[in-house]
């Protein structure tokens, strides 16, 4: 398999760089192909070395015959899903919603989106 093979392969596999406040530092994952990561200080460089980090493992699934995980792609998923809480978070985060003239849909989904 050529690298631009690899590279192509690879670059299905969806990736994302988060500042840890635990680590102190970036973490770069590729959940689809390996737990753990990449970690540093700089985030282009945590990129960086994700993306090669990833077309490792892909070449070497790859070279042992390991069939590679399905990428997933948006129209994977519905932009639904069930989140089950205690009735007081519910009714708090409901009021919340209230409150501040929203639903509770949509302050959730915001609340999501900051984490």
């Amino acid at each position: 398999m050529t690298k631009a093979e690899i590279k192509k392969l690879a670059a299905g596999h969806p990736k994302f760089v988060e500042w840890s406040e635990e680590d102190r530092c970036f973490i770069g994952r590729c959940p689809l192909l390996f737990s753990g990561g990449v970690h540093g200080d700089n985030e282009v460089d945590v990129y960086r070395e994700l993306c090669q980090v990833t077309e490792e493992w892909v070449e070497i699934m790859q070279k042992d015959g390991t069939p590679l995980p399905k990428a997933k792609q948006s129209k994977d998923f519905s932009g639904k899903f069930m989140v089950r809480v205690a009735p007081e978070l519910h009714e708090r985060l409901a009021l919340k919603a209230m409150a501040s003239g929203e639903s509770l849909n949509s302050l959730v989904a915001k609340k999501l989106a900051k984490a």
